[in-house]
């Protein structure tokens, strides 16, 4: 018998989500009998103890005896059971500081870690993500800021929601002045913003019809990638080249901020690629976007405004454009900035959900299976060592 435990999310500020929710554990208790799953009770989930009771599914304070263990967010090193394997976003893969520590323990208590970042298809797109439920929460943000701001609307927070469903009931009626809208990307987090857009029936405009025309209802553009980036040698774009060699090219973002009330950002980013505006550009006069859903929230980044993480009780604040300086939101020559790092939080319920069915469908099969090229790719530390694929963390961890 395979004992797999869910463990309760110790990380602070508590995170709501799991990676299996009660009816899904009873679809793997019935289609895989050689697996047990225990839930380790938790006051926070979104999920409550009772309703595993009601699911057949035993919750227990002991995981001694569980071989897998599955979390979503960093394990405190004191709470990391020695010898198990350990499934969740570790966060450590780009070095980062935080979880050093975390890492070591790893390490010195020879635990199997399986990173659900570097979980990946053949083709090398990611397995799991909360993407969507982040573009869903931040596109409805950004809305509520501007409502705000502009006091012509006002919406119900998501996080005031039980689900889904009664976030999308709040928008019965919901009427918006005319607006304009940019979303940038076209991925997962794009997906989520284009989901409320159609819900509140925003119309759709090609890029080049919104940056002339004014219009007498709200209306948004979509810039991916290929339309926001062009490589300065020859005006083309190619996916890989860009990834490859970003500096290379040049952003086309500018001409927006002067058509834009809302920058609803989903773009992937790194360092060496140029950010979609200057902090020259957001003192201008003719800088009209008053507020920023910074959704995929890279701290000085494609944004160069996002100063820091807001929080999902305090989700905006405002940045003085000639200062540079964070002050109160909603004033008169702020851009008001959202940049909340966990959204998918506010609808936990819902992305839990979507989570578990990934897992379930490319992930958990893999699992079972004595060996596998998924699991071994995504497997970070294994019996005490780091595994070759991530042997450049070597440094990190020994610092």
């Amino acid at each position: 018998m395979l004992y797999i435990a869910l463990i309760r999310e110790e990380k602070q500020p508590h995170d709501y989500r799991v990676a299996f929710t009660p009816s899904q554990c009873q679809w793997i208790a019935r289609h895989y009998p050689q697996v047990t799953i225990i839930v380790q009770p938790s006051p926070w989930r979104c999920f409550k103890d009772e309703e595993y009771e009601r699911a057949g599914i035993t919750l227990s304070e002991d995981l001694s005896h569980c071989q897998i263990l599955f979390g979503i967010k960093e394990v405190p090193a004191e709470k990391l059971l020695p010898g198990k394997t350990y499934l969740f976003f570790s966060h450590t893969r780009k070095k980062q500081p935080q979880n050093q520590q975390m890492l070591k323990a790893i390490l010195e208590k020879k635990i199997n870690l399986i990173d659900y970042e570097c979980l990946v298809h053949p083709d090398g797109q990611r397995i799991l993500g909360f993407g969507f439920f982040a573009g869903v929460v931040g596109a409805h943000n950004g809305l509520l800021a501007y409502g705000r701001k502009t006091g012509s609307f006002s919406l119900t927070p998501v996080y005031a929601c039980h689900d889904f469903k009664e976030l999308i009931n709040h928008y019965f009626g919901a009427k918006l002045p005319p607006l304009k809208i940019v979303i940038t990307g076209s991925g997962r987090v794009a997906a989520g913003t284009l989901e409320v857009m159609g819900l509140l029936g925003i119309k759709y405009l090609p890029p080049e019809e919104y940056l002339i025309n004014t219009y007498t209802y709200p209306v948004y553009t979509q810039l991916k990638a290929g339309e926001l980036y062009l490589r300065k040698k020859d005006k083309t774009y190619s996916r890989e080249d860009f990834h490859n060699h970003p500096d290379q090219y040049d952003c086309r973002f500018l001409p927006y901020v002067t058509a834009s009330d809302i920058l609803m950002n989903g773009v992937y980013w790194d360092e060496r690629i140029p950010p979609l505006f200057t902090w020259a550009d957001l003192a201008k006069d003719n800088f009209r976007i008053k507020v920023i859903a910074d959704i995929t929230d890279d701290k000085h980044g494609s944004v160069p405004c996002n100063i820091g993480d807001s929080t999902i009780e305090d989700p905006v604040y405002g940045v003085d454009r000639h200062t540079k300086e964070l002050i109160a939101p909603y004033q008169k020559d702020s851009v008001d900035m959202m940049c909340v790092s966990n959204l998918p939080n506010e609808l936990p319920r819902d992305a839990s959900q979507y989570f578990g069915d990934q897992l379930m469908k490319y992930v958990f099969d893999d699992l079972l299976k004595s060996e596998s090229t998924v699991i071994h790719n995504a497997t970070i530390a294994s019996n005490g060592a780091l595994t070759e694929r991530f042997s450049y963390l070597e440094e990190y961890v020994s610092a």
